[in-house]
């Protein structure tokens, strides 16, 4: 097993234990509107702290949307909704140009992509055409309109939610932009005790309303500057270079991991690791990530038989650990 390096950056914990302590109070106020998940919770804050765009796959219902509304409430972030559906144009995503007589001349209205948090509802309701408007802002943070580009907000974060591939009026999104996603999760059904307190518990609109900002924009991007000083070891490198590779050899995908991929799961590993007040990445960091990080972007063979999140999950535990 690859032991867990000394903390080459000691100082790294010690003056940011009160922003990590505000991380796990935004988790807490989080979990008080989405009961019972406080696992994936703190997985789209790792997301977010990553500078990650998030997917989240489920069935219409169980608090995706919500989801996405109390994050940003709580990191004190403009916030945009844009509910994706067969019609959506890329210019109602986007913006457009409009004539205004009294100027005599065109006038750039921006479209909902310019908030900090941007909730793409049911974003496989949309055509390719529509979906594909998306890329460049979660690429680049700009956006290119009638030969001018113009930047987004900062911080600025995508969270796309899907229904699942079967149900009616959806499309499936391109590799291309499934691989701009950090991470994917599904919420699922509740716990039978964490539905009985959302019957017993206040409407969660109302409850939604009332969330305070748990950090500043300001503080929410000292600790984004913060994840990229997280110590990352040869030995781990050696060790997530390894599991990259095996997705490519064809035995276990069809399509591997791009050295996008890569880079995203490392920077989910560092913010993972600051969270649990860290200054060094550990394997368990890597191992707890994979799943989330990896399956959406995998290629399944049609023998395996399995899901790409099955296939994912046996690599991970066929990989030795150097």
């Amino acid at each position: 097993m690859l032991r867990n390096a000394p903390d080459p950056t000691p100082h790294l914990v010690s003056t940011s234990t009160s922003m990590v302590s505000h991380i796990q109070q935004l988790i807490d106020q989080v979990s008080t509107i989405i009961v019972g998940k406080r696992e994936q919770v703190s997985l789209g804050v790792i997301c977010l702290l990553a500078s990650g765009h998030l997917l989240i796959e489920d069935v219409p219902g169980v608090g995706k949307t919500t989801l996405s509304q109390a994050l940003a409430r709580s990191l004190g972030l403009s916030f945009s909704r844009v509910q994706f559906t067969a019609d959506l144009l890329p210019s109602d995503l986007i913006g457009v140009s409009v004539y205004e007589r009294q100027r005599e001349s065109f006038v750039f209205h921006p479209g909902p992509v310019f908030a900090q948090v941007l909730l793409a509802d049911e974003i496989n309701r949309a055509g390719p055409r529509t979906q594909s408007a998306l890329l460049e802002a979660m690429e680049e943070r700009q956006v290119s309109v009638e030969g001018e580009t113009r930047a987004l907000p900062s911080p600025f974060f995508v969270i796309a939610t899907q229904n699942p591939a079967e149900q009616l009026g959806t499309h499936p999104l391109p590799e291309s932009q499934l691989d701009r996603f950090a991470m994917r999760l599904s919420l699922g059904y509740p716990s039978p005790q964490a539905e009985r307190a959302l019957l017993r518990g206040e409407d969660r609109r109302e409850a939604l309303a009332r969330l305070p900002a748990v950090l500043t924009p300001a503080q929410w991007q000292a600790l984004q500057d913060q994840v990229s000083q997280v110590h990352v070891a040869d030995s781990l490198l050696d060790y997530l270079q390894a599991l990259i590779a095996a997705t490519r050899d064809g035995h276990w995908f069809s399509l591997g991991l791009s050295p996008r991929a890569g880079l995203s799961l490392l920077q989910l590993a560092r913010a993972r690791a600051l969270v649990s007040g860290r200054g060094h990445v550990s394997p368990e960091d890597i191992q707890a990530l994979w799943v989330v990080a990896t399956a959406h972007r995998l290629g399944t063979l049609s023998q395996s038989g399995r899901s790409a999140a099955a296939q994912a999950r046996a690599l991970l535990e066929a990989t030795p650990v150097p």
